[in-house]
Parts: C-alpha cells; sequence; structure tokens
C-alpha cells in the first residue's frame, strides 16, 4: 500500500516530486542505509527486537528493517515503531501497518517528534530515519527550548543549533532513544549542514563535542548527489553505536562513496542517479573491512576537535585629518544618525535631516582646522581635536570616536594606552586561529602567530574548543595547474579560430 502511495504521489501530485520528496526516501537509498544499520550485527534466534522511526513517513524505512533482519533469521521477532507529524501521511503509514498486522499502535500521530514525542522513555536497538533537511523548527522553538532546560535529563541537552535547521536536534533525539544497557545502532540521512555548521562554542559544534566525546560516531558515508526528488545536494548517511567494537572504539570510518552511482534513463524530479545493487555491496564491504584506501580514511575522535584561540595585537596608530579619512566619520553611527529624525511628521523630519547634515559638515570643517599633519601620538592629536570641535557640546565617547575613525594602524607609532598608561588591544587587528586539539596551543602559537606578530598575545579564559567534520578537505587531492605553455598553445588556437571567423 505504500509502494503504491508513493507511485500515485511521484506520478500525479501537483508539485510533482517536490512533494514527493516530503513523503518518502528513494528505495535505493533505503536499502543502503538498511545494509549499513544491520552490517556485522548477530541476532540470536528468539530474540524481540524494537526499531524505531522518528520520521517515518509511509513508514518505508521500518518496513525495509523488518524484511532485512527476518531474510536473515525469520525467528526473531521484530516490533516496528515510528511517528510522523503530516496527518496524511501518518494515515497512509498506519493503514499500511494494520494490513501487514503489525502493531499500528506503536505508529505515532500526526504530532512533531521534536516537541510532542509520543514514544518518551521508549529505548529501541535500531533507529533509521531521513528527517526534513534544513527544515525551520520555529513551531517546536517553546517546547524543545523548555527541554533542553533540563540538561541531560531531557533530549536536548548537549545544545541547540540554529532555528533554521533541525536536523542535529533529531540525532539527539534518536542518542536518547538507546538502550541504557544494550547494544543500540542508528542509521540516519542529513546534507552537509550538521557536519561543519556553526563556530567553536555554537550549539552545533557542542552538540557534535558531544556526540564525539561519548563516542557515538561510528561511521560516516558521504552519497552521490542528485539521489533525491526533491533535491539535488549532497547528503551524508551517519552510523552510530553506544556500543563499538573493540577496533572501532575512539575512531570514525569516513567512506567517500560519491561516485558510487549509475545515471538513470528518465529523471524523476531532481533524482538523476541511483546507487545500484553492486556499489551497495561495495560500500558495505568497505565498511566491514575498516581498512584505509584512497575513499576511507579513519581518524581518532581528537582528531575532529579544535580549540578557537582570539589573537590580540597592541593598538598602534597614526591620525590624520584627510578628505577620505573624514568620510569614515560616516560609518560611526552617533554620527550619521545626526542627519536623522524619528518625527513622523514629514517637514519636521526634513527640517531635523536638514539640520543635521549642517552640523556633520560644520564638524567636518572644524577639523579640518587642524591641518594635514601626520600624528602618531593620541594625547596629541586628541587635544588638537578638542580644541577644534570646543564650539561643538560633543561627548567624550563621540570624541574618542572621531579620532579612532581619523586614523590607520601603523607599525611605526607607539602604543595607544588607556588611563592607568596600560597598551590596549586593537580590536580591528583581533583575530581568530583554530588550533587541532592534537597540537599544543604555545608551540602553535609561536611557530604560526609570534614569528610574524611579536606582540601578539592571547587569554586562555577566552578559549573555546569546537568540533567540526570538513568531509571534502579530507579527501581532497592536489591537481596541479596547467603549465604556461600548454594555456599559451591554447590561446593561439582560438586566437587563430577567431581570425578565421573574421575573415569570413
Amino acid at each position: 500500500m505504500g509502494t503504491i502511495f508513493e507511485e500515485l504521489i511521484r506520478r500525479f501530485s501537483e508539485q510533482s516530486n517536490e512533494e514527493a520528496g516530503e513523503h518518502f526516501t528513494p528505495r535505493d537509498v533505503v536499502k543502503l542505509m538498511t545494509e549499513l544499520l544491520f552490517a556485522g550485527e548477530e541476532n540470536e534466534s528468539g530474540s524481540i527486537k524494537l526499531v524505531y522511526d522518528p520520521a517515518c513517513g509511509t513508514g518505508g524505512m521500518l518496513t525495509s528493517c523488518k524484511e532485512y533482519i527476518q531474510n536473515i533469521n525469520p525467528d526473531i521477532d521484530i516490533v516496528l515503531y515510528g511517528q510522523e507529524i503530516q496527518d496524511e501521511i501518518y494515515a497512509i503509514c498506519k493503514a499500511d501497518m494494520l494490513m501487514k498486522g503489525e502493531k499500528a499502535e506503536n505508529i505515532k500521530g500526526p504530532y512533531s517528534t521534536l516537541s510532542n514525542d509520543k514514544l518518551s522513555g521508549e529505548k529501541f536497538d535500531y533507529m533509521i530515519s531521513n528527517p526534513p533537511y534544513g527544515r525551520d523548527w520555529e513551531t517546536d522553538a517553546d517546547e524543545v527550548k523548555s527541554e533542553a532546560e533540563q540538561g541531560y535529563n531531557g533530549r536536548f541537552g548537549a545544545g541547540l543549533p540554529r532555528k533554521s535547521d533541525g536536523q542535529l536536534l533529531f540525532i539527539q533525539h534518536m542518542i536518547s532513544k538507546m538502550k541504557t544497557n544494550d547494544k543500540s545502532r542508528i542509521a540516519i540521512i542529513t546534507n552537509g549542514s550538521p557536519l561543519f555548521t556553526g563556530d567553536a562554542g555554537s550549539g552545533e559544534s557542542n552538540i557534535r563535542k558531544w556526540i564525539f566525546e561519548n563516542d557515538y560516531l561510528e561511521a560516516l558515508i558521504a552519497l552521490p548527489d542528485q539521489l533525491f526528488f526533491n533535491t539535488g545536494i549532497g547528503t551524508y548517511i551517519w552510523i552510530l553505536t553506544n556500543k563499538k567494537t573493540p577496533n572501532r572504539q575512539g575512531r570514525v570510518q569516513l567512506i567517500d562513496a560519491r561516485k558510487e552511482y549509475a545515471g538513470m534513463r528518465k529523471n524523476l524530479g531532481n533524482k538523476r542517479h541511483t546507487i545500484p545493487e553492486d556499489s551497495i555491496t561495495k560500500i558495505i564491504k568497505t565498511y566491514n573491512e575498516f581498512a584505509e584506501s584512497d575513499k576511507v580514511k579513519i581518524y581518532n575522535n581528537e582528531d575532529f576537535g579544535y580549540t578557537k584561540i582570539i589573537v590580540e595585537r597592541l593598538m598602534q596608530l597614526n591620525y590624520q585629518v584627510t578628505q577620505e579619512r573624514l568620510e569614515n566619520l560616516y560609518s560611526y553611527s552617533a554620527f550619521k544618525k545626526l542627519a536623522e529624525s524619528k518625527s513622523k511628521d514629514p517637514k519636521t523630519k526634513i527640517a531635523d535631516e536638514t539640520e543635521g547634515k549642517k552640523q556633520q559638515e560644520e564638524i567636518k570643517e572644524a577639523l579640518l582646522t587642524i591641518g594635514d599633519d601626520l600624528y602618531t601620538d593620541w594625547d596629541a592629536f586628541e587635544a588638537k581635536v578638542k580644541q577644534a570641535l570646543n564650539q561643538f557640546d560633543l561627548k567624550p565617547a563621540f570624541i574618542k570616536n572621531i579620532i579612532e575613525k581619523l586614523s590607520e594602524h601603523d607599525d611605526k607609532a607607539g602604543y595607544v594606552t588607556d588611563k592607568k598608561g596600560k597598551p590596549k588591544a586593537d580590536s580591528n587587528l583581533r583575530d581568530a586561529e583554530k588550533i587541532p586539539l592534537v597540537q599544543n596551543i604555545d608551540d602553535y602559537f609561536e611557530e604560526e602567530v609570534l614569528k610574524y606578530y611579536p606582540d601578539a598575545w592571547y587569554e586562555n579564559k577566552k578559549n573555546k574548543i569546537g568540533y567540526e567534520i570538513n568531509f571534502t578537505q579530507y579527501f581532497y587531492i592536489y591537481e596541479p595547474p596547467r603549465s604556461l605553455e600548454e594555456i599559451e598553445s591554447d590561446i593561439s588556437k582560438v586566437t587563430a579560430e577567431i581570425q578565421e571567423l573574421l575573415k569570413e
């Protein structure tokens, strides 16, 4: 019934395959995910296994899991669970389960899994899902934030991603469903965003940090693009577990399967590629072998982490009044607001703005009386500015910002100090460095920063730990640029062709 529904959606939906992609996952992708989920698993006859999908759609992934396990061992009792937010799709899934003799009451909906978990407290042996990519979770925000405040007593204790994308919320949710005293495994597919979006200290980075520090991530498989009906973007399968085999503990296997596809004779929306049976077999074999090659990289968990430090440098400025530097005053909000009006009356608004622009010009004219001499001492230049602007009733902060807008960095100038005589940091020169966790911070700082900027420093209290997976970087192969002779030869050929065309 689910298969027939998918075919109807694909053929006759008004939005065609765009809408189809919201309802179900292509069968080739489901088959690969299923086989990865159960790769190397040994289940005893007579055992009961619980399988769960938090965004189950028409239930295709759940059905695939049951069929796969029972083909291996028909004496295992499989119990399926799922939750679906869209009412019509939930109804199709539930009806399909009823017709197959499954426990239809285990399919919950139509409710959002993130804000209304109808299987709260349940734990599962296997979980598989294709949650929505880049979907806004604004409608779930109140409940999700409230649960996040419970810390690890709730599902979202590791952190919250930006509201524009809830994929990492689904990953946290599924991890919370792992069994405490037994092994659980997860296969979930996402786009690239959860791998690297978010700087150190952000919700996304903190979630990844939690995943790595708890050694949940076992493997990450990059899939070909153009596999899905409603998007052509690249996707990744995450394999997570709470009990790794000894050889995998503390390590993550990255598999580049982006070239494992076959073209389709007829496109279905954005789906132009399929993963053929021999490619699925090859990917599963590669996963089981757990050996490095040109398409497989194995890293320690710490290799994905880094310390972000804030590099400060001392403020060294020169000061000068020129027409070019005077234009910088308009980037100072208080100066810019002089020519703005909050009045809603058009005449008053125009009068206020005209008066403000006049004052701006008067301030600039007054500053020009200082001359265009170059100063390298803050105090000396400040005295000149105060004298020039004495006729205006300006606050000290306004004067200070005008001086900064008339300044430029100068390595030969003296250090700018505060009222206590302590050198000030230059926010314009502030920079950040990402230092691998496996590398000593001080050694890195001395080699990569102090060698070029001897006056630079960083404060340990501002350091932040981050985690990211730059998948493409790990499989990057350098391709040297073409030789100048080869390029010149091509240009000559093209030029000759153009000349012939002009003659004709």
